[in-house]
């Protein structure tokens, strides 16, 4: 009988056995994402499959070990030390278990976290949320040059590593992870910003009632579309140079900000200098436009409900 499918873990593998890990992500969940995904293993392994999830994790957190360090560290506060597997039997471990039920994990546990409301960041009565992307540097291995190919040779020569893109939706505040895509840098940031934007959208994580900040590179028309479709308020920060959106004004109003279009959507671009406060007083950082879909309500107040969005 597997030992993901038991409601206690006994001998060294008990429950609460590896650490903070099994605090943060209970071991119930972890079943539930290796039963739903397949990964159950027919007999009880030396490296259980709920164990291979857990090393996993903890690879996240010690990026700079090899596996056999990991499982020192996810192993350290055991009553008893362990034999420390070797690489290879970690491996095959890993390639049992796959990459699905870390999927179905990412699942069960993405979503605003269960906090007060003193810890949620609300403007206007909306829930505050961001989307950014960053890349990844991989491992120069022939498996992933298969599904993360290498950017062609720039005026600097070749790349050092495949790049993996990632790009995430995150609530403000918390920082919890509301949803995320990845792939091969190949596909640029507004195209995984888009399926995420959709996904978003089917899921709830942008709704009305939240309010998502992006910076310049989100400012694209398909992008602005897709999220005003969830229905979701937005500000993003517009861009300046010739490759801009053209926002003609289609209406002043009195407190200096003016109508314009982004595709079908009605924005409001608004015009602001952003500064920070220390020791010395206030400093001007940068002055910046934004965008907002909007009704053509006015003035602008900082309790304003209508959308917007920024350049």
């Amino acid at each position: 009988m597997s030992d993901s499918v038991i409601t206690h873990a006994p001998g060294v593998f008990a429950v609460g056995h590896l650490g903070e890990l099994t605090q943060v992500v209970p071991f119930h969940l972890v079943d539930e994402a290796l039963a739903s995904a397949g990964g159950l293993q027919q007999r009880v392994r030396r490296l259980p499959s709920r164990v291979v999830v857990y090393l996993l994790l903890a690879g996240a957190l010690f990026t700079g070990l090899g596996w056999t360090g990991i499982w020192s560290r996810l192993t350290a506060s055991l009553p008893a030390p362990l034999p420390v597997p070797a690489g290879s039997s970690i491996t095959a471990a890993m390639r049992r278990v796959g990459p699905k039920p870390l999927k179905a994990l990412f699942d069960l546990v993405k979503g605003p976290a269960a906090v007060a409301a003193t810890q949620m960041t609300r403007f206007a009565g909306r829930l505050v949320v961001a989307i950014d992307g960053t890349q990844i540097a991989l491992p120069d291995t022939p498996a992933n040059l298969q599904v993360f190919p290498k950017a062609k040779a720039g005026q600097n020569g070749p790349a050092g590593y495949p790049m993996l893109r990632l790009v995430t939706l995150v609530a403000c505040g918390t920082r919890t992870l509301l949803d995320a895509v990845f792939g091969t840098d190949a596909t640029g940031e507004l195209t995984y910003a888009r399926d995420l934007a959709t996904t978003a959208g089917t899921t709830g994580a942008l709704r009305p009632g939240t309010l998502l900040l992006g910076d310049r590179n989100f400012s694209a028309t398909a992008f602005v579309s897709t999220v005003a479709s969830t229905g979701a308020d937005f500000l993003i920060r517009a861009k300046t140079h010739t490759t801009a959106l053209k926002l003609p004004i289609r209406r002043r109003l009195p407190d200096g900000t003016f109508l314009s279009r982004i595709g079908e959507v009605t924005v409001r671009v608004i015009e602001a200098t952003i500064t920070l406060t220390d020791g010395t007083g206030k400093r001007p950082v940068t002055r910046s436009t934004y965008c907002r879909r909007t009704s053509e309500r006015a003035p602008l107040r900082t309790d304003e409900s209508a959308p917007f969005s920024v350049r």
